[in-house]
């Protein structure tokens, strides 16, 4: 079996286990364990395509540990849906430590020389993801707009479809790491339930707020610098007209059928008459 194949294999199993354990010690139920494998089966089948793409033999150093947060991931999602009230005593730990991971796979690609555009979109669609979750979580007890938050980088995507000029590259901004980052930890302080309702919902909009001035910011980017349509340069019509004929040539009947003269040629005469689009 292929090393390829192998990386996103043990992840499968690495989630099971981790579903197990859940199940075994707070209980996850039918639901759980169902968006749990769902989750990880989407997550093994998307990776080992990336990896096949970018032509890549295995897992990165820095891969690995964000597939190891995913896998994290994957337990939070599966205690959110597990048909119960969550036990926060095991689900901030687990977002708790994915958001530490968050910090480390980076600095491992950097290190290692690893960097790599899957590298870079794997841990940005973990983090995405780990926001939709927590999001959803929190909506019964925050409020419905607290979903805003977890849907605002699907939202991004979407609008790109009917809107090609959002596809284009971003410049890097350390800023917008910021923020991404303030999501996690504000949602999960939320979720801790340490924090009164109004102050939790306080610290979750002045979350959204700095999120969406981040995606607007992203937006405006692209707007002013989407690629423009190119000059259409006109295309001057012509015709063509027959000119004066010269003297000669109108005496040329006169001379008779029998006449050997030579028939000189009938000039003709280019009019522009308008210019036409091409």
């Amino acid at each position: 079996m292929s090393t390829v194949r192998n990386g996103p294999l043990v992840g499968l199993i690495v989630q099971f286990v981790l579903l197990a354990a859940l199940a075994g010690t707070v209980g996850v139920g039918v639901a759980g364990w169902a968006a749990g494998l769902a989750y990880a089966g989407v997550l093994c089948g998307l990776l080992r395509r990336g990896l096949r793409a970018a032509g890549a033999e295995r897992l990165g150093p820095a891969d690995r540990v964000t597939l190891a947060r995913a896998l994290l991931v994957g337990g939070v999602l599966a205690l959110v849906v597990g048909g119960g009230p969550a036990p926060v005593t095991v689900l901030v730990p687990l977002t708790a430590v994915a958001l530490a991971l968050d910090a480390v796979d980076g600095q491992v690609a950097r290190r290692t020389g690893t960097v790599s555009a899957l590298g870079a979109r794997f841990d940005m669609e973990v983090d995405s993801f780990l926001l939709l979750v927590l999001s959803v979580h929190l909506a019964p007890s925050v409020g419905g707009w607290v979903l805003v938050i977890g849907g605002m980088r699907y939202a991004f995507v979407a609008a790109a479809w009917p809107l090609p000029w959002m596809r284009g590259t971003l410049p890097p901004r350390y800023w917008r790491k910021v923020v991404a980052a303030a999501q996690g930890v504000v949602l999960a302080a939320a979720a801790s339930g340490l924090l009164p309702p109004v102050a939790t919902a306080v610290l979750v909009a002045g979350a959204l707020a700095l999120l969406v001035e981040s995606f607007g910011r992203d937006v405006t980017w692209l707007w002013r610098h989407r690629p423009t349509a190119p000059a259409i340069r006109p295309v001057p019509a012509v015709e063509v007209v027959p000119a004066a004929a010269p003297a000669a040539a109108t005496a040329l009947p006169a001379l008779g059928v029998g006449s050997t003269a030579t028939l000189l040629p009938v000039p003709v005469a280019v009019r522009i008459v308008a210019h036409q689009p091409a």
